[in-house]
C-alpha cells in the first residue's frame, strides 16, 4: 500500500513539474480553449486576419475558439477578465488603446497566456505582443504604385499614426520613391480603425488635388478611387475581387504563423513573454504580395521584373526593408 502511495505521489509531482516549468501552465483539456477580444467588427482588415487564422485552427480541431467583437475600450478589461476566469488558456486581442488595463489583467492571471497586438514590449511572465510587420510586402506595393502613377501624386489614408500603421506607410513610400524619385505623397489619418465614410471623404479630397493612386490602409478609400476612376493599393487583405478595375495589388498579412506558434507554445508549456512580430515577416510566410490578378497584363513588364527581383532578394535575406515607426508626412 505504501509502495502504491509513493508511486502515485511521484507521478503527481512529475505532472506538476512538467506543467510549471518553461512558461504558462498548459491547458488540461483535449482542446486548447482560446479567446479573442476585438474592439472592431470581425470583418475589419487587421482583426479579420487574426479571426480567420484562429477559425482555421479550430476547424482543424486544434483549439476551442470563442471571440467578442466591437468591445469598447471602457469594457475591454471586464471582457478580458471574464475570458480568463472561464478557463481560456490563451487570450488574443489588441491592447493599443488599453495597454495599462490589459497588462493589469495579465498580472492578475499569471497562468493564462496573453498574446496582444501592441506597440510596446512584452511583460513577464505571460504577456506576449505581436503586430503586423508586413513592411516587406508594403514596400513591394509601393514600387508598383510608384511605377503606375501618371500624375506623380499618391494619396495615403490611415487609421491612427501609431507604429503598426506608420511602418507600413513608410515602407510603401520608400518603395514608390525607389521607382519614381519625383513622386509626391499626401498623407492623412482619420483617427478611427473603422469609419469607411470618413476615409472615403478624405480620399475624395486627395483625388481632387491630383492623386491618381490611393493607398487604402482603411476601408472606404478604395470606394472613393473606384467612384473617381482612379487606382488603389490594398492593405492586409486582398480586395481585388471587390474592386477588379481599381485595386492593383495588396500587402497581405497572414496571421497563421503567429497563431500556430502561440498555440504550440501554450500546449507544450513553453509560452512566455516575447515579441511574436517576426512571424509576420515575408521570410516567415507571415506576409506576401497579393497576386496581380486583373492587373497582370496592365502593369509594365519591366516594372513587374523589378518588383519580383526585390521580392526574391527579401525572401533570400539579401535585402531588408527598414522598419520606420515614425509618423509619415506629406511632401
Amino acid at each position: 500500500m505504501l509502495h502504491i502511495r509513493r508511486t502515485l505521489l511521484k507521478g503527481m509531482l512529475a505532472i506538476l513539474t512538467s506543467l510549471s516549468l518553461g512558461g504558462v501552465i498548459q491547458a488540461q483539456t483535449a482542446k486548447l480553449k482560446v479567446a479573442g477580444i476585438y474592439t472592431v467588427p470581425f470583418e475589419q482588415q487587421w482583426v479579420s486576419r487574426i479571426h480567420t487564422a484562429l477559425k482555421a485552427a479550430e476547424a482543424k480541431g486544434e483549439i476551442e475558439y470563442k471571440a467578442s467583437e466591437n468591445v469598447s475600450n471602457a469594457d475591454y478589461e471586464r471582457v478580458m477578465r471574464e475570458y480568463a476566469q472561464s478557463g481560456n488558456a490563451l487570450i488574443l486581442g489588441e491592447s493599443f488603446a488599453v495597454e495599462a488595463a490589459a497588462r493589469k489583467v495579465a498580472k492578475d492571471f499569471p497562468k493564462v497566456a496573453f498574446l496582444m497586438g501592441s506597440s510596446l514590449q512584452p511583460q513577464e511572465p505571460n504577456f506576449s505582443v505581436f503586430d503586423n510587420y508586413i513592411q516587406d510586402a508594403a514596400y513591394l506595393t509601393g514600387m508598383i504604385a510608384g511605377g503606375m502613377s501618371k500624375s506623380n501624386h499618391i494619396g495615403m489614408v490611415g487609421g491612427f499614426p501609431i507604429p503598426e500603421v506608420n511602418r507600413l506607410m513608410n515602407a510603401f513610400m520608400e518603395g514608390a520613391t525607389e521607382i519614381n524619385p519625383k513622386i509626391k505623397f499626401s498623407v492623412s489619418f482619420i483617427n478611427s480603425w473603422f469609419d469607411p465614410p470618413k476615409a472615403k471623404e478624405v480620399a475624395f479630397a486627395m483625388i481632387d488635388k491630383g492623386a491618381d493612386i490611393m493607398y487604402a490602409e482603411r476601408f472606404g478609400v478604395s470606394d472613393a478611387a473606384k467612384e473617381k476612376g482612379k487606382l488603389a493599393i490594398g492593405n492586409v487583405i486582398n480586395t481585388q475581387a471587390q474592386y477588379p478595375d481599381t485595386v492593383i495589388s495588396s500587402a497581405l498579412w497572414h496571421f497563421e504563423p503567429t497563431a500556430n506558434m502561440a498555440i504550440a507554445n501554450v500546449k507544450s508549456g513553453k509560452f512566455k513573454a516575447e515579441d511574436y512580430g517576426v512571424y509576420s515577416t515575408m521570410r516567415n510566410k507571415g506576409s506576401s504580395l497579393a497576386p496581380l490578378g486583373t492587373f497582370e497584363k496592365k502593369i509594365p513588364e519591366n516594372l513587374v521584373a523589378k518588383v519580383r527581383a526585390k521580392e526574391k532578394a527579401i525572401l533570400e535575406g539579401k535585402y531588408q526593408v527598414k522598419v520606420n515607426d515614425n509618423p509619415p508626412k506629406s511632401n
